[in-house]
């Protein structure tokens, strides 16, 4: 097991007292307070990106749509309700211009399954892809700034470039870059606006980014509605280009983590972050770091250590493993609805609109409620209703088809709930020196509940047991290991794997967490 030396340890403690040295977390707080107006434009900005990931999330419902069709001759309607495929191509027509959807675009309406579901399909495999080989970036060379810099700029030229496809296969593999560039931005963004506000608003700053991504699903429909007689690429052009200019405002306004500056060596250029947003006189920063020498952990020699140590660490293992349990069933809820309301006998428009309306009470439940909300209770209820929502959508949508986008809709807005208390409980789980490594691993477990989704909807399309049913099974069985893991209500975070594991051996509350 690799050694950890702590970041920051006073010059004249003793190697074995039991009091540990004033954390990072405290200095910090005492110094720039617990939200200024300029952490909280910084938080702002960077939350934004939420939105425009959402849009690329998301986009492929209206994109990859199949349009409806009506017959056009007296032969062809005797024979309307049959299969598309045995019909004659002058004996019918799209109810919208070809060009509306990639499916009737590139004439793939007979095509099986498995093509259609692919841009789909490469796009969280692309995410996977990215979660794999960028997740460590942003807690090594790059940190978090650069590293969301990054991902917006790829996942923006990809969706640009993307405008340009001449067919399926070049626009799957589009897809995958466009997923890969994307994968990072949620994780960055939440890491990098929490970091640097103070314990009692950190809950709440970190919501700011759920209501942003609300705001970019919700912004679909009335962008599809509105290009509804154009083409599916016009989407693609009304998302990438604004990215674009947003990234400028990143790179000009954004500041880096002075938490992940610190732990990194670069004791100036933390300091001259923490000065300008210091809640008092900068002589603070000079008395309270005085006594303090920063080291860099000695296991985080490169850009996979953080990786590394997560396995190596048996409580930091067990908590990742768990909470990535956790999140592969709300993923597969998550990501698997919106994409399976094309199948429900509903205006897709309206669905898509209620689905995304369903994320704003969660982001509002958990702004207002985080600080009061039990992370591991609110978890396990949240994951247990979603899940008997989804059954019941199978079990009663039979009689009413607003009952079914009903349960729909409860059991996607007990999965959004969960999905943001998730990610603001894996910030408390883990230490600094980690912690955007380990909440990419659980936003990679999302994503693999993604890659699911389209194969489950695709079958849902014969037996809605095969897509809500499943649905509900896995969410529901998932959400009980939340049951394995400490509870980190008002407790203060981390920054070294050393300060964590005296935390645990010497709890404050005289319970040892995992």
């Amino acid at each position: 097991m690799a050694d950890s030396t702590p970041l920051l340890t006073q010059r004249n403690s003793s190697a074995d007292s039991k009091q540990p040295p004033p954390s990072l977390d405290e200095v910090i707080e005492q110094c720039v307070g617990d939200l200024g107006l300029s952490q909280f434009i910084q938080a702002i900005i960077v939350s934004i990106s939420w939105a425009f990931d959402a849009q690329q999330t998301f986009i492929s419902v209206f994109t990859e749509a199949e349009p409806t069709w009506h017959c056009t001759d007296q032969h062809g309607n005797g024979l309307c309700n049959d299969n598309i495929c045995h019909l004659s191509k002058d004996s019918w027509a799209w109810d919208r211009p070809i060009y509306s959807s990639v499916i009737s675009d590139w004439g793939l309406e007979c095509s099986s399954s498995f093509i259609k579901g692919l841009p789909a399909s490469s796009f969280f495999m692309g995410c996977l892809a990215g979660g794999l080989f960028l997740t460590t970036l942003a807690d090594s060379c790059l940190g978090r700034k650069n590293m969301l810099l990054l991902s917006c700029l790829m996942m923006s030229f990809a969706s640009l470039l993307t405008v340009f496809s001449p067919n399926i296969w070049i626009y799957s593999v589009l897809k995958f870059v466009n997923g890969f560039g994307r994968a990072t931005i949620g994780t960055c963004a939440l890491v990098l606006s929490t970091e640097v506000v103070g314990k009692r608003w950190r809950g709440q700053v970190g919501v700011i980014g759920f209501f942003c991504f609300t705001l970019g699903f919700l912004s679909l429909p009335a962008i599809a509605y509105i290009n509804r007689d154009s083409s599916w690429r016009h989407l693609y052009l009304w998302t990438s280009i604004p990215t674009i200019f947003y990234c400028i405002l990143v790179h000009l306004w954004v500041r880096e983590s002075p938490r992940w500056l610190l732990i990194r060596g670069r004791k100036d250029e933390a300091m001259g972050i923490l000065t300008s947003i210091a809640a008092i006189d900068g002589s603070c920063l000079t008395s309270n770091f005085s006594d303090f020498r920063f080291e860099q952990e000695s296991w985080n020699v490169d850009i996979y250590s953080a990786i590394k140590i997560l396995l190596e660490k048996r409580w930091a293992f067990r908590r990742l493993s768990t909470v990535m349990v956790v999140g592969f069933g709300t993923g597969l809820v998550y990501y698997g609805m919106p994409l399976g309301l094309g199948t429900l006998d509903f205006n897709l428009y309206l669905s898509v609109m209620f689905n995304a309306l369903s994320e704003l009470p969660a982001a509002l439940i958990t702004f207002f409620l985080i600080n009061k909300l039990n992370r591991k209770c609110s978890l396990l209820v949240f994951s247990s209703l979603s899940g008997v929502c989804s059954i019941l959508c199978v079990l009663l949508g039979k009689l009413s088809s607003k009952i079914q986008i009903g349960l729909e809709m409860i059991s996607f807005f007990c999965a959004c709930t969960g999905f943001n208390i998730l990610l603001i409980y894996t910030i408390e789980l883990f230490p600094t020196c980690v912690r955007n490594s380990a909440i990419s691993m659980v936003r990679q477990a999302l994503v693999f509940g993604g890659v699911f989704s389209p194969v489950l909807v695709a079958a849902g399309r014969e037996s809605a047991l095969l897509s809500y049913g499943v649905f509900g099974l896995v969410i529901g069985i998932c959400g009980v290991f939340v049951i394995c893991l400490p509870e980190t209500m008002g407790e203060t975070i981390c920054d070294t794997m050393e300060e964590e594991e005296h935390k645990q051996r010497f709890p404050s509350n005289g319970e040892e967490g995992i």
